[in-house]
């Protein structure tokens, strides 16, 4: 599998779950684009650009399960949260709900928006290792009061690689509570159902387990909300009309001059990945749940622990705690090894975070556990 990927041979890339790594086709494709707009931009931008994107919206609603008329395109998931917090009015004693599991860029987010407004963060505290799926719901629910705003929360977890049981957090609260989903590992990796799992905001990524180019995320918004949620950079869109479209896409679809070639090539993508399973899309998620679950114990073998979370909370990452490695990842680089450790709870421990794409093979997280030892 690996040759459908430019990765560098001499390097053991485990770290699929920053940044994703695009195939050489899905390349070509973006290329292609660019090809085209360099070669007559005014053309491209007054007459191709707004069907092609219309075209794009569709592919995605189709993919992740939402009606095209609530989807915008935006460049990651952090932008997407950044502007769902933006859209939230708060006063001061208000909170917003979020989990210790959060993502780093979008709980500054969140503190830069409380602090300004008086308002509060509140830090639901999950523990990890996990038994259950049940300690999620227990501790986001008990966060919440009379005073919460807005709860987000996770689908898949940045730094513990778990996957969250968002379905019953949103049947909980919604629509009382509005809960915001962070999805931007879960495209790609879980099947997705956005309109149908209830949440009021949903943002998600495409350059990691969908394989597009970076700067290809989504931003889901129930039209309950869309008159308030806004990008933020405001253009053209906001005093010109264009026939039926409405406010919210024309704020999101154009906010400059750019380059599209990122959005516009996720249908390849797509298309690309599922090629590369005999079983499409179903089968890619698979094969990268079942290398997850055996390279986390490849590595609890090589550490002497046991798994540190049910099997039902994997999808295509997998954490495990190493205790305190002070300079483990420039060393494993070293030795070719690329994977993320992140601090966990603290500074003075650690997790080793492994993600699992089609071009990992079981060899791969064998090499980091000797590494490890």
């Amino acid at each position: 599998m690996r040759h459908h990927w430019s990765l560098d041979p001499d390097v053991i890339h485990l770290n699929h779950g920053s940044f994703g790594a695009v195939p050489n086709r899905v390349r070509d494709a973006q290329q292609a684009w660019r090809d085209e707009f360099d070669a007559n931009p005014t053309h491209f931008v007054d007459h191709r650009y707004q069907q092609e994107l219309d075209r794009v919206r569709v592919v995605i609603g189709e993919f992740v399960g939402a009606d095209p008329a609530g989807l915008a395109l935006v460049t990651n998931a952090t932008a997407g949260m950044a502007s769902i917090v933006a859209g939230v009015r708060l006063d001061p004693g208000d909170e917003i709900v979020v989990t210790d599991h959060g993502y780093n860029a979008v709980r500054n987010i969140v503190d830069t928006a409380t602090g300004s407004a008086g308002a509060r963060t509140v830090v639901a505290s999950v523990p990890f290792p996990t038994t259950s799926p049940d300690q999620v719901v227990e501790a986001v629910l008990d966060a919440v009061s009379e005073r919460t705003r807005l709860v987000i929360v996770d689908q898949v977890t940045s730094p513990t690689g778990l996957v969250f049981p968002v379905e019953r957090i949103v049947a909980e609260l919604e629509p009382e509570v509005p809960v915001a989903v962070d999805g931007a590992h879960a495209p790609g990796m879980l099947p997705l159902s956005v309109d149908r799992l209830g949440a009021s905001f949903y943002t998600g990524n495409l350059h990691k387990w969908v394989c597009a180019p970076p700067g290809s995320g989504f931003l889901v918004v129930a039209e309950r909300h869309r008159d308030t949620v806004r990008p933020p950079v405001i253009s053209h869109g906001w005093n010109t009309p264009d026939g039926d479209r409405s406010l919210y896409h024309r704020l999101f679809d154009w906010t400059g001059t750019f380059d599209p070639s990122a959005w516009l090539s996720v249908p390849a993508a797509i298309e690309t990945m599922a090629d590369l399973h005999p079983g499409g899309w179903p089968g890619v998620m698979d094969a990268n749940r079942r290398l997850a679950l055996v390279a986390r114990t490849v590595l609890c073998r090589a550490l002497d622990m046991p798994a540190p979370a049910p099997d039902t909370m994997i999808g295509s990452m997998a954490s495990v705690p190493v205790g305190s490695r002070p300079g483990l990842a420039e060393r494993l680089r070293e030795l070719g090894v690329v994977v993320p450790v992140v601090p966990w709870p603290t500074s003075d421990s650690h997790l080793v975070r492994v993600s699992a794409q089609l071009y990992n093979t079981v060899d791969d997280y064998e090499r980091l556990a000797e590494a490890l030892g």
